[in-house]
């Protein structure tokens, strides 16, 4: 029975942290020994344990050493625990997931004589947004260690044209299996609607725009802020919720609070209801500057809501312009407010929109369908076959 480790730097919430645990939680145990390697300190932690507790085919292994930050010491730590680890557990398949994780796991695999080294891309430790040289220096160390990956995933096809222009790897190598979402629970049924939206505290019949990410940098939710301030001027009825949290939260509340939006602006942090949440929203909004493909916009289409983002990556893989929503280049707000302003005011443009949104996502981004071509992939690539 061939064994796979997956490694992933935490366990976050996150679109690449929420596939690695189903992955792992849902390759067929009857066929492959499954193990999974994470660093400490990430909120899906309970949700692993969980798992183990339930299956105890599902292996579980903590490495502390594996941080997010970079750090020489716990780097070079984690560097020689990996592959220490692959030694002793003598893997056919290493799996690695996340930027840390991807580069010190694919180097412990290589240096053990893993087999077979596969790496998925749910987004790049390097962006267009960095300092120069620190871009560089990333590209390098992704380069080095595609030498030696048997197999490169990528998540949308816009990653995988970003990664052929910096030259990561060989592109015959290359691999599109999507981020996949558990889409029989989208739509989610709620009975009332109004009475909902009442309970959690917004207007009967306001519009409501909606949002949901981590409160970083990357999502750049301080453009969600200042869309809300264009919008609400235009059009005050309407509420706007951004679920999630993160380090900017309290630069968020503050921005809130400048712009007189405390009594529509509502930052609730994680939530468990984000289906239920999408079906009471009447406009998604998504002011993400790189994406890999981003999870909450395909759950946010499957369930009818029109969506208005920044063309970032992986976004422009599933929202069509003038289709299933909008797209705007990024950090435009004034474009951004006014589609938002375009989707509120005209009811009949929304329903098609919302019409079209759902048909836009197709069975490609079941998460079952990924576990599967995941699979499929490792047995391809135990038989050597291209």
């Amino acid at each position: 029975m061939p064994k796979v480790v997956h490694v992933i730097t935490r366990l976050d919430l996150g679109g690449a942290q929420h596939n690695t645990l189903y992955t792992w939680s849902h390759l067929d145990a009857a066929r492959y020994d499954v193990l999974l390697v994470a660093g400490v300190g990430g909120p899906l932690e309970d949700r692993a344990i969980d798992v183990r507790a339930r299956d105890e085919k599902r292996r579980l292994r903590w490495l502390p050493s594996l941080v997010r930050e970079v750090s020489p010491g716990h780097d070079f730590l984690a560097l020689l625990q990996l592959w220490n680890l692959f030694l002793a557990e003598k893997p056919d398949v290493v799996h690695t997931h996340s930027s840390k994780a991807g580069i010190l796991g694919r180097l412990a695999a290589k240096l053990a004589g893993v087999p077979v080294i596969v790496h998925t891309y749910h987004g790049f430790g390097f962006n267009d947004y960095q300092p120069h040289l620190v871009k560089r220096l990333y590209v390098a160390l992704e380069r080095l260690c595609c030498r030696f990956t048997h197999a490169i995933v990528f998540v949308s096809k816009a990653n995988e044209d970003y990664a052929r222009r910096h030259g990561l790897g060989d592109p015959a190598r290359y691999h599109l299996i999507r981020s996949g979402v558990a889409l029989a629970g989208y739509p989610a049924r709620v009975e009332n609607k109004g009475r909902r939206k009442a309970e959690l505290g917004f207007g009967l019949h306001k519009p409501l725009v909606l949002s949901i990410g981590n409160l970083k940098p990357q999502k750049n939710p301080a453009d969600f802020i200042a869309m809300a301030q264009r919008v609400s001027a235009r059009l005050p009825e309407t509420e706007f919720l951004f679920v999630g949290d993160g380090p900017l939260r309290q630069r968020l509340e503050f921005q809130v609070i400048a712009h007189g939006l405390s009594n529509r602006v509502k930052l609730p942090g994680w939530r468990h209801d984000t289906a239920e949440l999408l079906a009471l929203a009447d406009v998604f909004v998504m002011t993400s500057l790189w994406e890999g493909l981003p999870r909450a916009l395909v759950e946010a289409l499957k369930s009818g809501v029109p969506a208005v983002c920044y063309a970032a990556d992986g976004v422009v893989d599933v929202l069509q312009d003038g289709v299933n929503g909008f797209v705007v280049a990024p950090r435009d707000v004034n474009a951004l407010s006014e589609r938002v302003c375009a989707l509120l005011q005209d009811d009949s443009l929304r329903r098609e929109m919302g019409r079209r949104a759902a048909a836009s996502i197709g069975p490609e981004f079941d998460i079952d369908v990924m576990v599967r071509a995941q699979e499929r992939l490792y047995d391809a690539l135990l038989r050597r076959e291209p």
